[in-house]
């Protein structure tokens, strides 16, 4: 006989995938219930279905039945809903804590009209919150909307003295764009033009994508994009006072909206991002930035940068070698991990490299990700590259990343397809006059006035990883249809690796160090023969 009865396997039914297997998923239920139920769940020797039922839908205290109608129609039964999700919740939290529940109730969000300045803010969270964003390298940005180019007026700048030059500075940047978008088409059909063996869909596909390739640099950080996020309550709370404290009025702007949002959906893990004690974490937040801004300027008084290498090693472990073995001998035997650094010590070097070897195995793709024993080993990377090479780089989330500000003092990167075109003075023409504008409103405006600089201009910023990451990181972005600039980050981080820990870097057996003219069109004509196996597949 089963564990319920008919009557109550039908109360259930509605909210699980099934009723009698060990794994299921829970449906139609609100986030609130969700997180609420997980965290009741661990504290009883009930199942979680027997948990649901008595304590949750038959338990009247509960108001369940409210909170899982909060679907319907009616205002006034919204409004009921999320109060009774209110007090569920308060109830729920005086035994079982309010973080822990928060991280198992998520929401998705999508936000749009958002500058690539915002996006950089919102995406420097690392854990809890999955964010996907419009491609600069597969879309256009080209389309004006009510007669206007789309990128961010920043508030600050429009109600300054800079308003008139940051509008025509932008202006000229999309412009500059949109006009060499049919020019610098037309020159990559004549270069690469179309054979046979490749179908109109692959080849303007490829087209499409070295285009964007090459003038995604023009577009100003104050373009606007949008995006998707996932994530849990708790990361969603940390986020919004992050956004509340930032000196940007769109940070605080999103920060607003979004905390309105989310508050229809899962209303009591985000209500203390902006209260007393959402506050505080923001007023701290500001003044220790602030105060450590001011000291960094009097201690770096006269200092000037010297160094503009694209990736520099800055630092390492001299014994990653030992690191790894030990962390080796250690998951597979009882002896303690000093021990097994003792013994690594002592091992020659063949033995090591036998044994990494043998822990790493035959790797058949770049997916065969090495084990944990690899992320004993660090590595810090000071970067100096285009800000569209930092967009994508920086959604690497296994790592530490910290970015100065975006700035016109370490100069830009000019494609040298535009020059081959013959289009390199109106490219550099844009960059100059972006230039000028971003100089003259950094001296009243610094944090303001990164929304002027296009994404062709660089950044510095540093990486710290472990090898397990660098792998990772190394493999994936240094593949043929990667973008130039941030292939020839991972190609020089994977060189730099290996020069130092040669037995580490025999192990990074997907790198692409290769160059390539016409990056993505292998990638577009194996997309088509997945298009063709699911055309067969379901017609």
């Amino acid at each position: 006989m089963g564990e319920f009865t008919p009557d109550e396997e039908k109360i259930l039914a509605p909210f699980m995938t099934n009723l009698d297997k060990p794994i299921f998923a829970l449906v139609n239920l609100p986030e609130v219930v969700k997180g609420a139920l997980f965290s009741r769940y661990s504290r009883t020797t009930k199942s979680l279905r027997r948990v649901l039922l008595e304590e949750f839908i038959l338990n009247k205290d509960m108001g369940f039945k409210e909170i899982v109608n909060h679907q319907t129609d009616s205002g006034t039964e919204q409004v009921v809903a999320i109060k009774k999700a209110e007090e569920f919740y308060d109830r729920v939290l005086v035994g079982y804590g309010d973080d822990s529940v928060a991280e198992l109730a998520g929401a998705h969000v999508a936000i749009e009209q958002v500058s690539n300045i915002a996006t950089k803010i919102l995406q420097d969270s690392r854990l809890g919150l999955s964010p996907l964003e419009k491609s600069t390298r597969y879309v256009y940005f080209d389309q004006k909307v009510n007669g206007k180019w789309q990128y961010y007026e920043e508030p600050t700048i429009m109600q300054s003295e800079f308003a008139d030059n940051y509008v025509k500075t932008c202006d000229l940047l999309f412009e500059t764009y949109a006009k060499l978008i049919e020019k610098m088409s037309k020159y990559f059909m004549d270069k690469y033009p179309k054979t046979a063996e490749v179908s109109d869909r692959a080849y303007n596909s490829t087209i499409r994508a070295k285009t964007c390739d090459v003038l995604r640099g023009l577009l100003p950080a104050s373009t606007l994009t949008n995006m998707g996020f996932f994530g849990d309550g708790r990361a969603y709370e940390y986020l919004l006072t992050k956004l509340y404290a930032s000196n940007l009025a769109e940070s605080k702007q999103i920060a607003k909206m979004l905390q309105e949002e989310l508050a229809k959906v899962i209303p009591s893990f985000v209500k203390r991002a902006n209260d007393k004690y959402g506050q505080s974490m923001q007023e701290y937040w500001t003044a220790t930035s602030n105060e450590t801004r001011k000291k960094v300027e009097t201690t770096l008084a006269g200092f000037k940068h010297d160094n503009d290498r694209e990736v520099t090693l800055v630092d390492y472990d001299k014994d990653a070698d030992e690191k790894i073995s030990a962390a080796i001998l250690y998951q597979y035997s009882d002896l303690s991990m000093e021990q097994c650094l003792i013994i690594a010590r002592n091992m020659g070097a063949q033995d090591k490299d036998d044994l990494v070897s043998s822990y790493l195995g035959k790797r058949g793709n770049r997916r065969h990700k090495p084990g944990r024993a690899f992320e004993h080993a660090y590595y810090t990377f000071d970067i100096l590259a285009n800000f569209g090479a930092y967009r994508d780089l920086h959604r690497h989330r296994v790592l530490t990343q910290t970015r100065q500000q975006l700035s016109t003092k370490h100069g830009y990167t000019l494609p040298p397809e535009l020059i081959e075109a013959g289009f390199e003075s109106e490219f550099k023409n844009a960059m100059d006059i972006a230039k000028q504008t971003y100089e003259k409103i950094a001296e009243k405006l610094p944090e303001q006035a990164q929304y002027v600089v296009p994404l062709a201009y660089k950044i510095r910023w540093n990486i710290k990883l472990n090898a397990r990451e660098a792998i990772h990181m190394c493999e994936l972005r240094s593949m043929q249809q990667g973008h130039i600039d941030y292939r020839k980050v991972a190609q020089e981080m994977f060189t730099e690796i290996n020069k130092v820990h040669p037995m580490i870097g025999k192990h990074f057996n997907f790198m692409d160090m290769k160059s390539y003219d016409f990056e993505r069109l292998e990638s577009e004509k194996k997309l088509d023969k997945k298009l063709e196996e699911l055309k067969k597949k379901y017609g």
